[in-house]
């Protein structure tokens, strides 16, 4: 049950690879950009108008289109993905004013680094742990971005070896740092239990690196390698899991996360420990906390207990503590990635469901709950997305709780206003959630509606933002296309109103669109 959606694939790599990019960057150019036309009868392609030139554009699927088609001289042409990415540029170029000479080779790069992940992944072994395969599974990646899986540029054998895709696991470089040029906050002592204490030298202090990320700074580090602040101890004797986030590694036996920085752009923003979100970390992580241990219910919260870097190199070298699973995790029950759910995995339980609306009711029984408990009595805004959502199903497969993580994506109302955590909730709860959860059970269930039972468990919160919400004619959606054809920061996120499919008969009509530079 490698692929469980229904997004048809071809017969060789380079086919499936054209398939998986494709679809995220028809989901982008068609929520952003394309102008839909009406949808008469159900199973035929959509069609869509590109402004920009005036071209019709057809597309099979819903949730994850495929097959797109370009109409010229009286009749339908399909369009690999090399052209698609022209189509884009030139639909972009003349939507925003803008040229970006960047971005086609980022959505290049993303489809090669799917063809190298498809080969890689068919000769490797699937770890036998549910949890970590639901982490590994992500091919297609985030559904509605350009590029989700390239990988700055650089030669597959730099970074493959450490692709969670392609069931990469591997040792961690041990290095010690001089003790005076160390720099630690919060709880790091599981850091110096990844090594012997008779390893590390009198006067220094344990420091693991990722070994990617070693290599990419190595030129950097070369005058601490040579003055002796710091030295290169060799590799743990254990192993570590990449999980979805690609930085951030976990090992099963010390139930041990460790986050890392990696100067590589994935997705929006060069993924980086930034020393502005390490010194706000103690602070974020503190208000979560605060938030699950005084809930009632099973949600639980994966604490960022603290980091340690290396002050010359404070970016660079910094890793970052993550609580393990055990302490949260209920008694007989299974943690699994959301987004892993949407993606399908062997032992998915979402495509699996035997009774749809009862596996729904208890996932948002689950999820739900938690994110609008931390907003309205704890000021706390989750970073509530696929990715940082863990779903612990029983032995039949059925949701019982949610795991959230990542203080470094956290917000809190005391910081921001409430208005604008709230829409950051939303999009990443209810847009980049459970609309693709919704979505991927209806697809394995057709004719089921996933949007009433969503509705009764937000309804179930009086807040007069939910109240809105179940109102409101439309959604926040995140335009991470135009974001980075305009060169907008990472976390400068903006939103395109998107039909809200909370309110009964299907919500509005699609709204108008940004201005030209959004």
């Amino acid at each position: 049950m490698e692929r469980v959606d229904l997004m048809p694939l071809g017969d060789t790599v380079g086919e499936r690879a054209d398939a998986y990019a494709a679809a995220p960057l028809l989901n982008c150019l068609l929520r952003e950009v394309a102008q839909p036309l009406p949808y008469t009868r159900e199973g035929t392609p959509r069609v869509y108008r590109l402004p920009g030139g005036g071209r019709l554009l057809r597309v099979r699927g819903a949730r994850r289109p495929a097959a797109p088609e370009v109409y010229a001289d009286g009749a339908w042409h399909r369009v690999g993905h090399a052209e698609l990415v022209k189509l884009v540029a030139e639909e972009l170029r003349g939507h925003t004013g803008l040229s970006n000479g960047d971005l086609p080779a980022e959505m290049i790069d993303s489809r090669d680094a799917v063809a190298a992940l498809l080969t890689a992944r068919a000769r490797a072994t699937a770890p036998d742990d549910p949890y970590l395969r639901s982490e590994q599974s992500l091919i297609t990646g985030h559904p509605y971005h350009p590029a989700p899986k390239a990988r700055g540029g650089g030669p597959v054998t730099a970074w493959l070896p450490y692709a969670p895709e392609a069931h990469a696991r591997f040792p961690l470089v041990l290095l010690a740092v001089r003790e005076d040029e160390v720099v630690e906050e919060g709880d790091t002592a599981a850091l110096d239990a990844l090594a012997a204490p008779a390893a590390v030298p009198r006067g220094y202090r344990l420091l693991p690196a990722h070994p990617w990320q070693l290599d990419l700074v190595a030129r950097d580090l070369a005058p601490a390698f040579a003055d002796g602040r710091l030295l290169r101890l060799g590799e743990t004797d254990f192993v570590t899991w990449p999980t979805a986030a690609i930085r951030t590694v976990y090992e099963p036996r010390r139930d041990l996360f460790l986050k890392f920085s990696l100067d590589v752009r994935i997705t929006n923003d060069i993924r980086r420990l930034w020393a502005h979100d390490l010194r706000r970390l103690r602070r974020t992580d503190a208000a979560a906390t605060a938030a699950f241990t005084a809930m009632d219910g099973p949600a639980g919260w994966l604490g960022d207990r603290g980091y340690r870097t290396a002050r010359f190199a404070f970016e660079e070298l910094a890793v970052l503590v993550r609580d393990g699973l055990r302490g949260p995790l209920l008694p007989g029950a299974t943690p699994l990635l959301a987004a892993g759910l949407v993606e399908g995995f062997d032992g998915d339980p979402l495509a699996t469901a035997a009774e749809p609306g009862a596996w729904w009711e208890a996932y948002l029984r689950a999820v739900v709950p938690p994110a609008l408990t931390a907003f309205a009595e704890h000021g706390v805004v989750l970073e509530a997305h696929l990715q940082n959502t863990l779903v612990a199903v029983d032995a039949d497969g059925m949701p019982v709780q949610a795991l959230y993580r990542d203080a470094e994506g956290v917000k809190l109302l005391s910081d921001v206003e409430r208005a604008a955590g709230w829409e950051r909730l939303v999009y990443c709860l209810v847009v980049n959630h459970l609309a693709e959860v919704a979505a991927a059970l209806a697809e394995h269930h057709p004719g089921f509606d996933p949007w009433p039972a969503a509705r009764r468990e937000l309804a179930r919160h009086p807040l007069p933002e939910t109240t809105a919400l179940l109102a409101s004619p439309t959604l926040p959606g995140k335009t991470n296309l135009l974001l980075r054809w305009t060169g907008a920061d990472g976390a400068d996120a903006r939103y395109l109103p998107l039909p809200n499919p909370l309110v009964p008969n299907g919500g509005g009509t699609r709204a108008p669109r940004q201005d030209r530079n959004a």
